[in-house]
């Protein structure tokens, strides 16, 4: 069912590299940033039109990637849910033997550089969330809605997901930026950002964002055990120890509430949500390899 990574994939390819990943970085942070009219507005549009055409072929190559294995998955809705859960055991990275060294092994300092790597990398996932769920129909968008509303800490700034891993990040004094974060880091977040941001992509992003949710769990759950071994207290393993409980409760509502709707409306979102999901995890996937050769 899952799609194999292509080793040779990256050397070939004009996306999958540090200089490409990190100019689209830039990018997307200026993008989405709030701001002011640009005084430059010419090259603006000029400069927005060239970094969309490159984000454009970076999501064409990482979808032919996983075409054909998408291609298998059913479009009627309850075989596609099934589908779609079996990725949680055999999908792109999933049980990823960097995850049991992590929660049993890694030192404090081989932890440190592996969360300053995931924050680094995080897209933010209230932000997509948000900009997926613009006009999607009127069920899929309520359970988004709910999603966004938990990301949110349901109105409690303390329990807001985002200044959670903020936090992680000031108690243990990580400094993550774009120029010392690997490329599989980096492509995650850009391939999550550029499926939420292009409406062509939308459905793409539902599968994407559910893949999150589906995954997410068990990865939370050893980084957090990883952390409490290695002294880390309850407040500053908050986020993992959350996301490892919750993000099941997500994944069902969201497979339930915004996958299973959307194909039994229209089966051909079936393969573009199966898409998102199989290019999701297999940037996850690069990610791990990649972890597992720096810290080993």
């Amino acid at each position: 069912m899952a799609t194999r990574l292509d080793a040779g994939a990256a050397e070939g390819s004009q996306f999958l590299n540090d200089q490409f990943q990190q100019a689209l970085a830039h990018w997307n942070r200026d993008r989405l940033a709030p701001a002011f009219p640009d005084e430059d507005a010419a090259g603006a549009i000029e400069r927005n039109t060239r970094m969309a055409r490159l984000e454009l072929g970076m999501l064409e190559e990482l979808r032919a990637e996983v075409r054909a294995a998408a291609a298998a998955a059913p479009t009627d809705p309850a075989g596609f849910i099934a589908w779609f859960e079996e990725l949680e055991r055999t999908g792109p990275g999933q049980h990823d033997p960097l995850f049991d060294w992590l929660e049993n092994e890694a030192t404090l300092d081989q932890l440190k550089w592996y969360l300053t790597q995931e924050a680094a990398g995080e897209a933010g996932f209230d932000d997509l969330v948000a900009l997926t769920q613009v006009r999607v129909p009127d069920r899929a968008k309520l359970e988004l809605a709910r999603n966004y509303w938990d990301e949110m800490g349901r109105g409690n700034p303390k329990g807001m997901h985002g200044p959670m891993l903020h936090f992680v990040v000031e108690v243990l004094g990580l400094q993550p930026g774009i120029e010392a974060t690997v490329w599989e880091s980096l492509a995650l977040a850009n391939a999550m950002t550029a499926m939420a941001a292009n409406r062509n992509y939308a459905w793409h992003s539902v599968g994407a964002l559910g893949a999150i949710e589906l995954t997410a769990p068990a990865r939370s759950a050893a980084t957090a055990k990883g952390m409490k071994r290695l002294g880390l207290d309850a407040r500053t393993r908050r986020y993992f120890d959350l996301h490892a409980v919750l993000d099941v409760k997500h994944s069902a509502e969201w497979n339930k509430e915004a996958i299973l709707p959307l194909v039994a409306e229209d089966g051909r979102r079936a393969t573009a949500i199966a898409e998102g999901a199989l290019m999701r995890l297999t940037c996850g996937a690069r990610c791990f390899e990649r972890y597992r050769r720096e810290l080993h």
